[in-house]
């Protein structure tokens, strides 16, 4: 079981400078993905709160739920290297559900978007938060 979590709380890619690079890419993308979609959540327009596209047809508060937990928690946990690989998951599902099921129909510059967020989310799935996070600092000595 500590082999299980060490391998998904540890993430060393090799020199301090893919530390640090994967650590600025970390931050920079939590900060663009709450700025520009989280945001939205708080923010009312013509009396009204962001409209969330639901086409799983889950029930409207885990799907609303979901969807703000993905743009606002999980760009804080992403850029403090926290759980890293666990807290990309539900984003990683809305991006990719934005991408295949939302924005199937719609031209490549739309589609652009939930596309690029899969494939960083997924990059950082793959290798993990680096050296310079929560993770590796106060998780990885405890296992």
């Amino acid at each position: 079981m500590n082999e299980i979590i060490s391998s998904i709380l540890y993430s060393e890619v090799g020199t301090a400078f893919n530390n640090y690079a994967l650590l600025a890419f970390r931050v920079l993308l939590a900060l663009e993905l709450f700025r520009v979609h989280g945001m939205k959540k708080f923010r009312v327009e013509n009396g009204q709160r962001e409209h969330v596209p639901n086409p799983l047809h889950l029930p409207e508060k885990l799907n609303g739920l979901v969807a703000t937990f993905s743009d606002t928690i999980v760009p804080f946990l992403i850029a403090l290297g926290m759980l890293t690989r666990v807290a990309v998951l539900p984003t990683i599902g809305v991006t990719a559900i934005g991408y295949f099921v939302v924005h199937r129909k719609d031209s490549l510059e739309v589609r652009d978007v939930p596309y690029m967020y899969t494939l960083a989310l997924l990059l950082l799935l793959i290798l993990g938060p680096g050296r310079f996070s929560v993770d590796v600092q106060l998780l990885y000595p405890l296992f």
